[in-house]
């Protein structure tokens, strides 16, 4: 299913661009519907081919649930975007309870096995629809289509998307290698199998508990500190692992794997939304969507044979240099990526420019807001200490705004803007 999902990714995000969030989310869990019900049929009829296309369609559904998160993000104000995607992801520590706890009650209600619990799917994509219809997300406006866009290939070699799509691809690889891996592993090394579904289930809430107040943590701190931790994280995990095979060890490795990926994907998830003006995002979102769910594809497809050959150490190691790669990825963006002139040429020109009239046109107008503060009364200059938000991309670092880049991040010394207006903003 993994790879059904990466393959609609783009195609979906693109869907959701041309007729809404709101319609694309119910065609989303109306085809998830039809993929439960193909699955039903298969189970019922003992065909293996038929349930193999079920689950195939279902992942179009699970392709589409991905984007709950940009379209709370699109939604929330700029000091709210962090936290809102946080609180979408904490959704998935009520998934991760009651869809098991589901599945237990329904496996053997009917006399087909697993039949129950895929007719219980349906039941809850039902709801999903009914619950999207209350959703107010504008449709997108006829002439936001023909707003001019860069090319995706220009939007992807942007320091920002390059950077926030290996983060979180490898925070999602990483997870996904050793997840998988783990209840294998532990059986492998004689544990029982019970023991294997409390580990999962300690990662899972691991996973998205943090969701509560991940958000917060990248307001009060920033989001390189907060994706430099999940490395961290990361690193530790795999220590803790190649300490022992206990189930202790399996545990500990499995909640700091939970809390890194977390780090990781809402940082990154967070940060590509700095890569892109509002006409660009279905494109961005959804090759960003794509690669990460690639990536997540082949860890599950090579987890389970890495384990058999190499065993469970040589898997972990092998996990250290992709780590390693996210945590260079964020230093290096957060130490300033690129020279200045090569991100020009990267094709910042315009947005700097918008940027620049943007910030003029906001110090000019609070030059005539107030003789008070301008020194009407008295002739000089009142001295501004109050910081207004900046409306301006990040600098360098793609066409987004760059409130979550640095400590009190996109806000500008409003004195600034006004010695700015005065001598021309040249």
């Amino acid at each position: 299913m993994g790879d059904r999902r990466a393959l609609s990714t783009l195609p979906a995000s693109l869907l959701m661009k041309r007729i809404g969030r709101r319609a694309g989310f119910t065609v989303g869990a109306l085809t998830g519907m039809v993929g439960a019900a193909i699955c039903c049929l298969a189970l019922s009829l003992g065909n293996f081919w038929l349930f193999c296309f079920g689950t195939m369609v279902f992942g179009v559904y699970n392709a589409v649930a991905q984007y709950y998160r940009f379209a709370a993000a699109d939604a929330a104000s700029a000091d709210f975007k962090a936290k809102a995607i946080s609180l979408v992801l904490a959704g998935g520590l009520v998934g991760g309870i009651v869809g098991p706890e589901t599945s237990k009650l329904t496996v053997d209600l009917l006399s087909t096995h697993y039949l129950g619990a895929y007719l219980s799917l349906i039941g809850f994509l039902m709801v999903v629809v009914l619950v999207v219809q209350l959703l107010d997300i504008p449709v997108p406006a006829p002439a936001a289509h023909k707003e001019p866009t860069r090319p995706l290939a220009q939007i992807m070699a942007q320091p920002v998307f390059v950077v926030a799509v290996l983060a979180a691809a490898i925070g999602y690889g990483v997870m996904n290698l050793l997840m998988t891996a783990t209840p294998l592993a532990m059986g492998i090394c004689g544990h029982p199998y019970s023991a294997a579904a409390t580990v999962i289930g300690w990662h899972v809430i691991a996973m998205f508990g943090p969701s509560f107040f991940t958000g917060s943590l990248i307001r009060r701190f920033g989001i390189f500190q907060v994706m430099l931790s999940g490395a961290v994280l990361l690193y530790v995990c795999v220590g803790v692992a190649l300490s022992g095979i206990s189930i202790a060890h399996f545990w500990s490795a499995l909640v700091l794997l939970g809390v890194g990926w977390n780090f990781l994907y809402i940082g990154g998830t967070t940060l590509i939304t700095e890569a892109c003006t509002p006409p660009e995002r279905a494109k961005t979102q959804g090759a960003n969507d794509l690669i990460i769910f690639a990536m997540m594809a082949a860890s599950s497809f090579s987890s389970g044979l890495l384990l058999e050959k190499s065993g469970w150490a040589i898997l972990n190691y092998l996990a250290l240099p992709l780590i390693t790669a996210a945590a260079a990825g964020v230093l290096w963006l957060h130490s300033g990526g690129v020279p200045r002139q090569s991100r020009n040429r990267s094709g910042h020109r315009r947005g700097k420019a918008r940027s620049a009239g943007a910030c003029v046109d906001r110090a000019r107008g609070a030059l005539g807001q107030s003789r008070t503060e301008l020194g009407g009364r008295g002739g000089s200059a009142a001295p501004l200490s109050r910081v207004a938000p900046c409306p301006c991309p990040a600098s360098g670092r793609g066409a987004g705004n760059a409130r979550f880049l640095h400590g009190r991040p996109g806000e500008c010394d409003r004195s600034a803007l006004l010695s700015a207006a005065r001598s021309g903003f040249p």
